[in-house]
């Protein structure tokens, strides 16, 4: 790990990696699915009081989503399904696109799961997983004998 680089981050990356060589070596075809799935790009931010996982989902809608942590793993699913029609005198045009997606983001330790909270507004999902508050160090005396 390079210096300066926090872990979160460099843990952000190798998940990527693992993620783009998967992609390259299967492709895009889910096969417990059979249908085309594909991965909605994620920011994951420490704020110091919380990890704010960002997902944009554009096209889908909030109960297209769901949302689980367990065991320092959260896991954001979603179904995307869209038809666009357009017609003319001389032409008709129609596309669909259908895909799922899975992704699992491990964790640091001390995020408060009773507290996760999240939200989807313009089709950008945010998760909010708040740390734990640490028990502040408390000093101790040293007597001399």
């Amino acid at each position: 790990m390079m210096s300066g680089t926090s872990p979160l981050a460099e843990v952000v990356r190798m998940q990527r990696d693992v993620e783009d060589m998967v992609e390259r070596l299967f492709g895009d075809v889910s096969p417990t699915t059979g249908g085309a799935t594909f991965a909605p790009p994620i920011d994951i931010v420490d704020r110091g009081s919380e990890i704010l996982v960002r997902a944009d989902l554009p096209g889908m809608e909030q109960k297209d989503i769901q949302i689980e942590l367990q065991d320092g793993i959260l896991s954001i699913r979603g179904e995307r399904k869209e038809q666009r029609e357009e017609t003319s005198d001389n032409y008709r045009w129609s596309e669909r696109w259908e895909g799922t997606f899975h992704r699992a983001i491990s964790l640091p330790t001390g995020v408060d799961p009773g507290k996760v909270q999240a939200q989807f507004k313009n089709g950008v999902l945010e998760v909010h997983l708040p740390k734990k508050q640490e028990a502040s160090a408390k000093k101790i005396e040293v007597k001399g004998g």
